[in-house]
Order: C-alpha cells, then structure tokens, then sequence
C-alpha cells in the first residue's frame, strides 16, 4: 500500500510540475542581435513532446519552416533562409526561464557568425 501511496504521489508532482512548465506553443517576437545588426522577426512554435515546429517569417514575409527540441529548459532551432542570393542556416540555442521567455544565442552558417538573441511570447489579442 505504501508503494501504491508513494507511486501516486510521485506521479502526481510529476504531472504538477509539467502543467507549470511554460510552452512554447504559439507566436513569438524575437529579436537578434546578429554582427552589430539588430532586427526583429515573427515565429510560430508549435511545441509536441520535445520537439518543436513551425515557422518564422523572413525580412521578406516569407515563412521559413523551423525544426527543434527541447530538454528540459534547453532549446535548439534552426532554419534555412539566404543572404543576397546565398544560402544560409540559422541554429539558434537558447535557454527557457521560469517566465517563459528565451535567450541565447544564434550562429549563421556557413558564414560563422554569430550573436545574441531574446524571445517573447506574444500577448493574446485583447477582445
């Protein structure tokens, strides 16, 4: 019985504490800072299990499908996109806080340059 009582408990801390985990489903503003260029882009995180999909908009509006995993409050992502007439992949690596926000850090291959960014969540619209 006490197993019984243990295993449930146990269970029960488990499933409280990932229905408090933040997820990344849904739009998200993020901002880099990329060899002194700042910009700013649009994503679509769709979270399942430990991977992560979806899309972000390009300069041009064009939407660049992500792939991605996350462990535990470590994330990764990436995706394919170009620079005048180049091909390019940005890998972005970063870290999930307690309020749900990202940052870390990006790299531009196969340029090898690197930089810094933040991820927001963006807010419903109000009705």
């Amino acid at each position: 019985m006490k197993t019984i009582l243990a295993a449930s408990a146990l269970l029960f801390a488990s499933s409280a504490f990932a229905a408090g985990a933040p997820g990344l489903t849904g739009q998200w503003s993020v901002h880099n800072s990329i060899a002194g260029n700042e910009s700013d882009q649009e994503c679509s995180f769709v979270q399942t299990d430990n991977k992560l999909s979806g899309s972000c908009k390009s300069q041009e509006g064009k939407d660049l499908p992500v792939t991605g995993s996350l462990d535990g409050n470590k994330l990764t992502w990436k995706y394919d996109s170009e620079f005048n007439g180049s091909p390019l992949t940005l890998t972005y690596t970063a870290t999930l806080d307690d309020s749900g926000k990202i940052a870390g850090n990006v790299e531009v291959d196969p340029f090898g340059v690197t930089g810094d960014f933040t991820a927001t969540p963006e807010k419903p619209a109000s009705k």
